[in-house]
């Protein structure tokens, strides 16, 4: 049975809004529905949850549930990293579809960076992602797939997920069977773990659903009272 990839990594929303402004931003829609901010296109940093740091029990974290790193002052992200050094217990997460605009030699060995690539027409920004961010943890989402992403360059890479675009709006990209296959055949190939989300498995079928985590995520986890295989 898949699980849900919330189940294994929470989000702390440490920042929400965001400028880049994609037509199917869910977290925009949640912003506007529930009055969480004024303007969604404008980031807010909430630094009394920085204090969600200090729980002793390990967490995955997903960071930029409801932002872009890339659309992050750089205070709000030294705040982050200095918290991050001191609670080692966790992994913390970041994603980011401007990589061209991050320029971080030093991050936390605890820090995961990642890109959304959403078509063939983006995997520059796995380029941009291991030139601009220093870290022996990088990943990419591809969510939602408009297209065949194709052939990538997934060395240095150490996780991977796949999904397809949720929600009712019109129009939405729907992930094709063989464009998830094509990419997890080119990460199985390097050694890459592949997470496949829950909303695939109306699109590949239960029994061909692929839930893999990086071991730091399953350690974690482990920790929590739950064995991942």
């Amino acid at each position: 049975m898949s699980v849900c990839i919330k189940d294994l990594i929470q989000n702390m929303n440490l920042v929400i809004g965001c400028n880049i402004g994609c037509s199917y931003c869910y977290a925009r829609n949640n912003c506007r529905r529930y009055h969480i901010t004024d303007d969604f296109s404008v980031p807010e940093f909430y630094p009394g949850k920085l204090r969600l740091m200090g729980n002793p029990k390990p967490h995955n974290w997903l960071l930029t549930g409801m932002s872009d790193l890339a659309g992050w002052k750089d205070e709000w992200r030294e705040l982050v990293f200095d918290k991050m050094r001191q609670n080692v217990q966790h992994q913390y997460l970041f994603l980011s579809k401007r990589p061209d605009l991050l320029h971080m030699s030093v991050t936390p060995d605890n820090g995961w960076f990642g890109v959304t690539v959403t078509s063939s027409k983006e995997k520059q920004r796995i380029d941009q992602l291991r030139e601009n961010v220093g870290s022996t943890h990088l990943h990419v989402t591809f969510e939602p797939m408009f297209n065949d992403i194709g052939e990538v360059d997934l060395h240095g890479i150490s996780w991977i997920v796949i999904g397809t675009e949720t929600g009712k709006r019109k129009g939405k990209a729907v992930s094709e069977v063989s464009w998830v296959e094509n990419l997890t055949e080119q990460a199985h190939r390097l050694n890459i773990p592949v997470f496949m989300k829950e909303d695939l498995v109306p699109i590949m079928g239960e029994a061909n659903m692929v839930q893999e985590l990086p071991q730091e995520f399953k350690e974690v986890l482990k920790q929590q009272g739950y064995d991942y295989k």
